[in-house]
């Protein structure tokens, strides 16, 4: 019985291990033939969707701290113009404007139903096209959903400098995928307030193991607002908590664009 016992923890353990592995799949680290250039340690703010206006509001009341984001926008056509506008001061204020679908398809869902070429055609041509004619220079792209595959990855390379996905909880920060690892191929934690891995004292571990360990810490979220009143909401609280934490620990402020520029040198 107790043998039986074992051998199912043991197995239970490993479907765990390789459970997690699978979702957050970091990028390797660099080979050590490649020169990593040097770097300060910091946190990368990115948020996701069309929520223009909470974003304005949350640059508002973040300005104080000196900070900047990425914002990863969808449906570009859909965005009314004062909306455009919007995007535009935050971009020449220092922020970036993102890639994150023009339709925010599902890209494994939908490549496994149409291939790889309509899925360019449908969700990524046009997205780039449309924020080129509205002056947006977008180098970096955010998948919907978080879900990405080795062969979309690759499709996608020579369109985006930076590509980035979605890490999961699996124990411990230092198990984590969503720091900076020299290449192309990123991973975000989630902060929205309903994310099943996130808490406040887990993000504070995060944080604190960034800064101990001169990592970057990849963070996303979608909405911010006061009140959470649904799911892909985060408090502004908790980005000022964030902030709070790098003003006093010496922290910096990137965009997934700047890491573009640090990836390691042949």
């Amino acid at each position: 019985m107790k043998s039986s016992l074992l051998k199912a923890l043991f197995v239970l353990s490993l479907f765990t291990f390789i459970s997690c592995e699978e979702v957050s799949k970091p990028e390797p680290e660099p080979k050590p033939e490649a020169t990593q250039k040097p770097y300060k340690a910091g946190v990368v703010l990115s948020f996701d969707d069309a929520y223009v206006d909470e974003w304005f509001d949350a640059n508002q009341a973040l300005k104080k701290y000196g900070w900047k984001a990425s914002f990863c926008v969808c449906r570009i056509d859909s965005i009314g113009a004062p909306q455009i506008q919007k995007l535009l001061e935050m971009q020449k204020e220092g922020h970036e404007i993102a890639g994150h679908g023009y339709h925010h398809y599902n890209a494994v869902k939908y490549v496994a139903t149409n291939g790889i070429n309509e899925y360019v055609n449908q969700e990524i041509d046009p997205m780039l096209a449309s924020m080129k004619r509205l002056s947006f220079n977008v180098s970096s792209f955010a998948y919907p959903y978080g879900q990405r595959s080795d062969s979309i990855d690759k499709a996608l390379s020579s369109k985006f400098n930076v590509i980035r996905g979605r890490a999961f909880r699996c124990d411990t920060p230092e198990t984590e995928g969503c720091y900076f690892r020299g290449g192309k191929y990123m991973y975000a934690f989630g902060i929205d307030d309903n994310h099943v891995h996130f808490s406040m004292s887990y993000l504070l571990e995060l944080l604190d193991y960034t800064k101990k360990n001169n990592k970057i810490l990849i963070l996303c979220g979608h909405k911010p607002v006061k009140n959470v009143t649904e799911n892909y909401q985060t408090k502004i609280e908790t980005l000022e908590f964030i902030c709070d934490y790098m003003k006093l620990n010496d922290l910096q402020f990137y965009t997934l664009s700047d890491l573009y520029t640090m990836m390691p040198v042949n």
